[in-house]
């Protein structure tokens, strides 16, 4: 499968914003090289517009279908521009942080959609990337837990050459706060990466002078937040990889409750 399947979301919301900008000179490129390949009808949603953004609202006449598509590309557009704001966080250019990247896209589209997406970052890693124009478009067209799912995939990225650096975590936590997670989801998927009981509590959003009870609700109050349904409509692929983030929450109780001897 080629570009065209994911590309297509930029002609949606992402167009007239920071993102647009920033990824417009690659989809110049793709339509002078004639190897743009379009989807369906071609007529994506154009978020940002009539269509109420993710949120709901007038949906402009589009499919049910054309909305999940123009989310899902969207969704991994934004990607792509974060991606490269870390992968360069550090001051320069780490080979084992692309490869995550074209990873994550080969799942979701195959080898020649990977291949294209390094090309995306390499020429966006040239560009000036405003993180809080970028985030505050994001804010504005994605829902909060496809921001979760988006901010998980990140730290995940930070995370993939062993080692986080002093830029990488500044970075990351700009990008919280210009897409507008709380600090206490910032500090909980940031925790998922760390295998400390004090990380545990903080991944339930609680602190070790809890009751067993209140243990049990925030684990409950946590798997639903982070439930892997919460992105279905970003497609079966992005759905799967937020099973990372529910398995974080659920390794997180089994360490509290086996520290407390809990049933």
């Amino acid at each position: 499968m080629g570009v065209g399947k994911w590309i297509t979301g930029f002609l949606g919301w992402m167009m007239f914003g920071p993102i647009g900008g920033l990824v417009g000179f690659f989809l110049g490129s793709l339509l002078d090289g004639g190897s743009f390949i379009q989807i369906g009808d071609g007529t994506q949603p154009p978020y940002g517009g009539n269509t109420g953004g993710y949120t709901g609202g007038n949906t402009g006449g589009y499919t049910r279908e054309q909305q999940r598509t123009g989310q899902r590309n969207s969704f991994l557009m934004s990607l792509l521009v974060l991606s490269a704001a870390v992968i360069k966080a550090d001051g320069h250019f780490v080979k084992s942080e692309l490869e995550y990247v074209k990873n994550f896209l080969r799942q979701n589209f195959g080898e020649d959609a990977a291949e294209q997406a390094k090309d995306i970052i390499k020429g966006l890693m040239e560009k000036d990337i405003n993180i809080y124009e970028v985030g505050a478009q994001i804010k504005m067209y994605m829902n909060y837990s496809q921001r979760l799912q988006l901010f998980h995939y990140l730290v995940s990225l930070a995370q993939s050459d062993g080692r986080v650096t002093g830029g990488e975590v500044d970075i990351l936590g700009v990008i919280a706060g210009s897409i507008g997670l709380s600090s206490q989801d910032t500090e909980s998927i940031l925790s998922m990466f760390k295998n400390d009981l004090e990380s545990a509590y903080k991944v339930l959003e609680i602190d070790s002078s809890a009751t067993d009870d209140e243990v049990r609700k925030a684990y409950k109050r946590m798997a639903l937040k982070y439930h892997p349904d919460k992105v279905s409509t970003l497609g079966e692929d992005v759905q799967k990889a937020a099973e990372e983030k529910f398995k974080n929450v659920q390794e997180a109780y089994e360490k509290i409750k086996k520290s407390r001897g809990m049933s």
